[in-house]
């Protein structure tokens, strides 16, 4: 067992070393171990690394582990805000929409003696009131021409009427005239026979 610890040891370090050789391969994980696994020895079945190899493969892979963590926290760290961002923004589309609606709500009613409506409603009434309103003053516009023409044909009957009776009062006096004086005649002719 101790072998086989020793020989992975060598195989690594091989690996590294080989890796620090060849600048033209990227310095990813994968390429760290087939470089170890080429720079390492044989041993009947088993490929000898080097310690050293071995320990600089795993400094290098913790490292990069290590860094990977840092990434993904930092970038946890930014997905959390981004979120606690899109849930407040969210809170405050939210709270827009129903303010919206209640303006929408509030634009549309009218209140009408104290009685909220809906601006159609409130038009219906508006136009039904100025329409009873325009009727009726049609209907009293009538009346009065109506009234109007009747009171110019009884003061036009009451003149002729006042007219008629102010000769026949002066006929009346006439006549009164007329028989006070063939009265006064007769009693002339009476206290003249006498």
């Amino acid at each position: 067992m101790k072998f086989f610890k020793i020989v992975f040891i060598l195989i690594f370090t091989q690996s590294i070393i080989a890796q620090n050789s060849t600048p033209d391969q990227p310095n990813t994980v994968e390429n760290q171990f087939k470089e170890l696994y080429k720079k390492s020895n044989n041993y009947q079945i088993y490929k000898v690394v080097k310690k050293n190899e071995y320990l600089r493969l795993q400094n290098s892979i913790l490292d990069s582990i290590k860094v990977i963590k840092t990434d993904a926290a930092a970038k946890q760290v930014k997905i959390d805000e981004q979120q606690k961002s899109i849930t407040d923004l969210q809170t405050k589309i939210d709270t827009l929409n129903k303010d919206l609606a209640t303006s929408i709500d509030k634009e549309d009613a009218i209140s009408f003696i104290g009685i909220p409506l809906n601006k159609s409603t409130y038009n219906s009434i508006v136009w039904g009131i100025i329409f009873v309103l325009l009727a009726g003053l049609a209907f009293f516009i009538y009346r009065f021409k109506n009234s109007n023409v009747v009171t110019k044909e009884t003061k036009s009957l009451l003149a002729e009427t006042e007219e008629e009776f102010e000769q026949y009062k002066r006929k009346s006096i006439e006549k009164e005239q007329k028989l006070r004086r063939q009265l006064q005649d007769e009693i002339n002719k009476q206290r003249g026979v006498s």
